[in-house]
């Protein structure tokens, strides 16, 4: 009668405690502490712009629009400002 039910347990504990599901919790604590300002400035390298170190992002509130987020991206060489939009490369332009 109680067998059916501890190898029910034993198997969920072998599924919570498995090395995916740590690797699913790591991943999802390292999106967590991911600044807008990382993520912007990693994505402006991969399209071959220079962000030595990343200061700060802000969210440009008159020219964002749904589905397309305007930020302007302050780096130690350079201020971008980087329209994204789903599925699409940032546009990026230098500011100043």
């Amino acid at each position: 009668m109680y067998k059916p039910l501890a190898s029910m347990l034993l198997a969920a504990a072998a599924a919570i405690s498995s090395p995916s599901v740590r690797a699913q919790q790591a991943t999802t604590a390292t999106a967590v502490t991911e600044t807008p300002k990382g993520t912007l400035a990693a994505q402006i390298r991969m399209q071959g712009f220079v962000c030595d170190k990343p200061l700060g992002a802000v969210r440009d509130k008159k020219r964002s629009r749904p589905d397309h987020a305007v930020w302007v991206l302050r780096c130690s060489n350079a201020t971008y400002r980087v329209s994204r939009a789903p599925d699409m490369a940032a546009t990026v332009e230098p500011v100043r």
